[in-house]
């Protein structure tokens, strides 16, 4: 698994080795805090894109910055962990950033892969993709899953939290 967890750099020339071999790469990107069956069905959906899985995972820092200072439950490296433990993705590379802009431009993907929530307008790093001949695909979430409700789930039945 630790073979799966690669550096800027590392991602960098693996992708340039993958688009000489006819590879498709697909890029991906999310904090994947408390993994669920949401996560692994888009992961999933999104390895379908192509051949090579490029997961851009966010460090504890980048979390704490986009959700608060009581995220991310799981730290970033059992989270890499996991994610690295998954079939379907073949690298995780940690990323501070607020988003992944500067990492989708070292991998320069094949294909893009958001959740459908996001319009394709305001996908960071889209028109870079598409720019390199690349596509966009955005992807449905599964009702009713996130780690944010199961959070607010476990906080209810075990603490009487609401």
């Amino acid at each position: 698994m630790d073979r799966k967890r690669v550096s800027l750099e590392e991602i960098r020339a693996l992708a340039a080795r993958y688009r000489q071999q006819g590879k498709q790469i697909v890029f991906t990107n999310g904090c994947f805090d408390i993994l669920h069956a949401g996560h692994v069905t888009y992961l999933a959906r999104a390895k379908a894109c192509g051949d090579i899985l490029v997961l851009g995972l966010n460090s504890d820092m980048s979390v704490r910055g986009i959700k608060g200072d009581k995220r991310p439950v799981i730290d970033e490296d059992q989270r890499a962990c996991v994610m690295a433990a998954l079939a379907v993705v073949d690298h995780v590379v940690l990323f501070d950033e607020p988003d992944p802009e500067s990492l989708i431009e070292a991998v320069v993907p094949h294909v893009l892969v958001k959740g459908a929530d996001w319009p394709e307008d305001q996908i960071i790093g889209g028109d870079f993709v598409k720019a390199n001949q690349g596509r966009v695909e955005r992807i449905a979430f599964e009702e009713d899953i996130s780690t944010t409700r199961i959070i607010k789930r476990i906080g209810k039945r075990f603490y009487g939290a609401s």
